[in-house]
């Protein structure tokens, strides 16, 4: 391990939940299956990707509280929600509910912007106010706000037999702690750290600068650097990386042929910024835990991140994602220093 990479501290992985449209029910509970595996591995964390009007997780909060009643220890995330489908008072209730009942272990990540497609999906989710929204970063101020128990009613106390507070019950105290934010600029990565939240940074970042640098890996870096300079906790700020990794120590000759196959279709898009929004993507990682490590041992923002969430690849079967998550624990967690959690 070269002398600036710091030892892992939190092992997490992060999964799409996709399920058939004919039967979302095996799709859900193999997600959870996928969960309870993950804690059973000694993972610390497992975080759920979300996705509106399509074949994936819609509603993480829920799943979250499922698998709060299957599992006693390991973390529960989401990565991300993005704020332009909720009220921030109304998702405040819900992970707060969930985050008593799963005794402190929701770590929600949230995001800004309009939602996608918005032109299309408006008049369902905004019919009379579409163009009052506001999708910018006072969205997410809001939330922080009101899970961190500033008042979001000007009136509390009795009503007939009725006992009213001014701030979102139940209260768990500690969860705006452990808000994050889904960044992948300069300017988010700033506004999290102003803000005291964790930074999560996945496999997409903004190349901002036109005459580049077009590196991954120096432009997260960037970001991770600029996220702790506005943080009050600076060096100590919690960064958790999101790379796509698979491992193939067990894989079978059939799921490492495809395991490659899939990460080579995805290659041509990191070579340059893609699209108006000049958007970088780092390439998946296939290979042995030992060829995975030295490659993000060479990773200039990894050697700066002590959390990561793995993200698995969106298409695989339950049976691909059992065999990634146990040589991720078994075999890759330890080459990289970490410990899994009894």
């Amino acid at each position: 391990m070269p002398p600036t990479s710091r030892p892992l501290r939190k092992l997490g992985f992060l999964t799409i939940g996709l399920f058939d449209e004919a039967d979302p029910r095996r799709g859900h509970e193999s997600t959870l299956e996928i969960i309870e595996l993950g804690e059973r591995l000694g993972f610390d964390s497992a975080w759920l990707r979300h996705r509106h009007l399509q074949y994936g997780i819609s509603s993480p909060v829920a799943v979250m509280a499922a698998a709060s009643q299957r599992t006693s220890r390991i973390e529960l995330g989401t990565a991300v929600i993005p704020l332009g489908w909720e009220n921030p008072l109304r998702l405040a209730e819900d992970l707060a509910t969930v985050d008593i009942l799963s005794g402190g272990r929701v770590n929600p990540g949230v995001s800004v912007g309009p939602p996608m497609h918005f032109d299309e999906v408006k008049g369902a989710l905004y019919p009379d106010t579409a163009g009052a929204e506001d999708f910018s970063y006072e969205r997410v101020r809001r939330l922080l706000d009101l899970v961190r128990g500033k008042p979001a009613s000007d009136f509390s106390g009795v009503q007939g037999f009725e006992v009213f507070s001014d701030r979102v019950q139940p209260h768990s105290p500690g969860l705006g702690r452990r808000l994050w934010y889904g960044g992948g600029s300069l300017s988010s990565a700033r506004w999290a750290g102003e803000h005291g939240m964790n930074f999560l940074t996945s496999s997409v970042v903004k190349a901002e600068d036109p005459d580049g640098p077009y590196d991954f890996a120096e432009i997260q870096l960037a970001h991770i650097r600029a996220f702790r300079a506005a943080h009050p906790d600076g060096e100590q700020a919690r960064v958790s990386q999101g790379l796509v990794v698979i491992p193939t120590d067990s894989a079978s000759p059939e799921q490492r042929a495809r395991y490659e196959e899939y990460a080579a279709k995805r290659t041509p898009r990191t070579a340059a910024p893609q699209g108006p929004a000049r958007l970088m993507f780092a390439p998946d990682i296939v290979g042995t835990s030992e060829e995975i490590a030295e490659r993000l041992h060479a990773h200039a923002a990894f050697r700066e991140v002590d959390e990561v969430a793995f993200a698995l690849p969106f298409t695989f079967e339950h049976e691909d994602y059992v065999q990634i998550l146990t040589d991720m624990a078994t075999r890759l967690g330890p080459t990289l220093g970490w410990k899994p959690t009894a």
